[in-house]
């Protein structure tokens, strides 16, 4: 757009996406762009893929084996009716139900007999009607209300929830909470996942000294006078006091002006804008720097504290407080941080009218476009500190510049203005301007920033570890980084053998693959020896973790060595994935989604980088942190810490895969018994397919007489005590082991029905056989008595008693006997004693 002659360049920067808040503006012109389905909103979101539970899945190949027991059955009474039709067929003119002349007027008259074809198959039609309840509908809805109740009492337990975030335990999928109780592969993020993702400033090296705060002292911060009132950061760092006194005293000493440098990079090189907010004594305000990355923040108080204040931002220029002397700096020019560059770009315009460029960035980006002919010392000891401060866990950056001359500012300027008003393909054209001018840097130094591990990881991880479930790690941090935190996580341990992947090539990856193999196996078979010799099972056993780069998956993700990664991968304890892209995150839990039968969880933070791998997961678990909610609307679960995900699988986890098993077999072995009942009064009755039970009690059986039991039992019961399952993480083993809920199980359940049938059956036939009972009493007395015999099959496997399991059971049955007196005593329904 054109304003006063002058084109401005619009982009991503001047859109104001639907939900957010404008700030430090006076005024705005604007227009209304993709409003509607076009919103950056709409279009990105494709929604979270359909999921369904692993034991629903295995659920529906056994109603299949029902389905197609039920079609046997009908095909048993249609054979045997038609031996008997045609046995019998020279007295059908006489037989009831199968009369076919009328001789009631002396003439013989045909009723509507269909032939011996039809009949048949008229015959399998009732028995697929008669029989029907072999095929558990009713089971979907009552798994429906047993994973609302589990839902109710994750959301309501005090273990998951959150003091810090005022945020409990959401339950945002509710067909996947038995999934819980069988993950084998977690996969998780690192920063704001496994860590706090509150950075603050620990060290610096500054022109190849070591500042790392060895002597740092919690001072009350610096602050500045403005009109009469103190202005100080929000937040307080602590300072170095050798490094204090060089900010202090400005550029009269060589170092002291690289410490000046090394700060107003900090402190001028972001996208920060600072907030002045009141506090409660009227003569003091704090300045809260708000921005994007957290990162940016620290560095920013770190600048602050050190004398350097950032006091006011605009698109024109910067205030910064320098040790109480207040200077303007115009931004010239700023190029934001990119995932490809890996550093961002700032040039400012100084009162004395010379430019100079501030960039910082990754390690790994900078040093390729710093000149190393300058101070190669320099260089050489800064990257042997940042060595130092990646090996301690600390977040790195490299920060240099250089002075611009005029001619190399105007060209710049050039290429800036032309690339900033391009229709097409402006990214690619800023990326490559930015990368022009961003090159024979000097560097000034590097800084150390702390992101703490959450409360209870370590702890954590053992415990999950322990459960028999593999983490994997997956972050974008440097190497050296990612590796401190997994010792500090209990991830890593001493003991374990590290294999370290770093190619910059397909070949080498493969034989670096190749070599890790082969030692693996060597490992694996040296633990199998001593097993063997020592007689101690696992006392021998060398735990394997592999360490790979994200230069590497780029080589391997979606190529013939993703096998060969994944055989390394299965023989490795640990896997830990560094300077790894969202869409590489969602590719390793490909890798191992599709290889393995294994259920996988991969859990993040509020930042858009973890959605893709969340989604891709067969659960997805989401935590509220400090950069958004994107993960957590497109999770599945979302908690307030790392630490509640034992509490969620350990505990909640087994719960409901014991709970859920057990009762999707409960309810095929309750329907079978009820059909195989009618099956054996079928044998009695000319295979005629009339029922003693009447239709009200065969509809109410699985509504009213078994289903509330069922319910209460599959949300309230516990096989264990939440204190033992943590106490012993081994037992969630049971999941991986399907142990309730498999084949075997199935088909014992279903030959079960077969025995107990007969004897619900045949002792009240036998004991009234040769009394004048009438089909319909026998039949409520078939009914009373099967309701009682899967209510006490079901009590006698309950293992958690309360007074609501005891009303439901019990209850279930006297509800039975009054619903069977009121079905006989209406006489508007079949049963009714006065028709008598």
């Amino acid at each position: 757009m054109e304003i006063d002659g002058k084109r401005l360049s619009l982009g991503p920067s001047n859109i104001i996406l639907r939900g957010c808040e404008l700030k430090n503006t006076a005024w705005a012109v604007g227009v209304a762009v993709y409003a509607g389905r076009e919103t950056k909103v709409m279009l990105n979101s494709s929604g979270a893929p359909s999921k369904r539970s692993r034991l629903e899945t295995h659920m529906n190949l056994e109603i299949i084996i029902l389905s197609l027991f039920l079609i046997a059955l009908c095909t048993v009474v249609s054979v045997c009716a038609a031996v008997w039709l045609r046995r019998h067929r020279d007295e059908l003119d006489f037989l009831p139900f199968y009369r076919r002349k009328d001789f009631s007027d002396g003439e013989e008259d045909d009723y509507n007999y269909y032939g011996w074809g039809m009949e048949i198959f008229f015959t399998f039609l009732m028995s697929v009607i008669v029989f029907q309840i072999m095929i558990p509908i009713s089971l979907y809805i009552s798994m429906e209300l047993v994973r609302v109740g589990q839902a109710y009492f994750m959301i309501r337990d005090t273990q998951m929830y959150d003091e810090s975030s005022n945020s409990r335990f959401q339950c945002r999928a509710l067909n996947i909470n038995e999934d819980l109780g069988q993950i084998k592969y977690v996969f998780s993020d690192k920063t704001g996942t496994l860590t706090e993702n509150k950075m603050e400033f620990q060290c610096a090296s500054i022109w190849g000294v070591d500042y790392n705060g060895g002597k740092a002292s919690s001072v009350d911060g610096y602050y500045v006078q403005v009109d009469g009132k103190v202005l100080r950061p929000k937040m307080k760092v602590k300072t170095d006091p050798e490094l204090l006194q060089f900010a202090r005293s400005g550029k009269e000493t060589k170092e002291g002006s690289h410490v000046y440098d090394f700060f107003l990079a900090l402190a001028a090189c972001n996208t920060i804008v600072p907030l002045i907010i009141d506090t409660s004594d009227p003569t003091v305000k704090l300045i809260d720097y708000q921005g994007e990355s957290p990162d940016e923040q620290a560095l920013v108080y770190a600048a602050a504290a050190y004398g350097f204040m950032l006091i006011e931002r605009t698109s024109g220029h910067i205030v910064i407080d320098i040790q109480g002397e207040r200077q303007r700096f115009n931004v010239l020019g700023l190029h934001e941080f990119d995932s490809d560059r890996k550093r961002m770009s700032v040039i400012l315009g100084f009162p004395d009218k010379s430019v100079k460029l501030f960039v910082k960035g990754a390690d790994t980006s900078m040093f390729s476009v710093i000149e190393r002919s300058l101070n190669v010392n320099i260089i050489r000891t800064t990257e042997a500190h940042l060595h130092s401060y990646s090996s301690s866990g600390l977040r790195t950056l490299v920060v240099g510049m250089r002075e611009l001359s005029t001619s190399e500012f105007e060209v710049w300027h050039s290429a800036f203005e032309t690339a900033s008003t391009a229709l097409m393909g402006r990214a690619s054209l800023l990326r490559k301007v930015a990368s022009n001018i961003e090159n024979n840097l000097c560097v000034l130094g590097a800084s150390g920033i702390e992101d703490k591990l959450q409360k209870g990881v370590p702890e954590a991880i053992e415990s999950l570890r322990t459960a028999g479930i593999k983490v994997w790690v997956l972050t974008g941090d440097k190497q050296e980084t990612a590796i401190s935190i997994g010792y500090s996580s209990k991830l890593l341990t001493s003991k374990m053998t590290q294999f370290i992947i770093n190619s910059n090539s397909k070949e080498s990856c493969r034989k670096s693959l190749e070599d890790a193999i082969i030692m693996s196996k060597k490992l694996m078979t040296i633990s199998d020896t001593a097993n063997n010799a020592g007689g101690t099972s696992g006392a021998g056993l060398t735990p394997v973790a592999l360490i790979i780069d994200g230069t590497s998956l780029v080589y391997i993700l979606d190529s013939e060595l993703e096998e060969t990664l994944f055989q390394l991968a299965c023989n490795c304890s640990v896997v830990l994935c560094c300077r790894v892209a969202p869409l590489q995150k969602a590719g390793i839990v490909a890798l191992v989604k599709n290889r393995t039968s294994d259920m996988t969880l991969a859990i993040g933070d509020g930042g858009a980088n973890d959605v893709s791998m969340i989604q891709m997961a067969d659960v997805g678990v989401g935590i509220s942190g400090q950069e958004g909610r994107q993960a957590v609307m497109a999770s599945d679960f979302a908690m307030g810490q790392f630490r509640f995900l034992v509490s969620l699988l350990l505990v909640h986890g087994h719960w409901n895969y014991q709970r859920m098993g057990y009762m999707i077999l409960y309810n095929f072995y309750r329907n079978a018994v009820f059909v195989l009942l009618l099956f054996w009064y079928v044998l009695f009755t000319c295979f005629t397919l009339t029922t003693a039970i009447t239709e009200w009690s065969s509809v109410l059986y699985s509504v009213i007489y078994t289903s509330v039991p069922t319910i209460v039992v599959g949300i309230l019961d516990k096989d264990l005590s939440r204190r033992t399952l943590l106490k012993d993480p081994q037992l969630y083993g049971a999941g991986h082991r399907q142990e309730c809920y498999n084949k075997r199980l199935f088909w014992i359940t279903m030959i079960d029905t077969f025995w107990q049938s007969a004897v619900v059956f045949f002792i009240p036939l036998l004991a009234y056989w040769g009394s004048t009972i009438d089909g319909s009493s026998i039949g409520d007395l078939w009914t009373i008595a099967v309701v009682i015999l899967v209510n006490l099959h079901l009590a006698m496997d309950v293992i958690r008693w309360n007074w609501i399991t005891h009303a439901a059971i019990w209850g279930s049955i006297i509800a039975t006997c009054i619903c069977v007196i009121i079905i006989d005593a209406l006489p508007s329904l079949v049963g009714y004693w006065g028709h008598l």
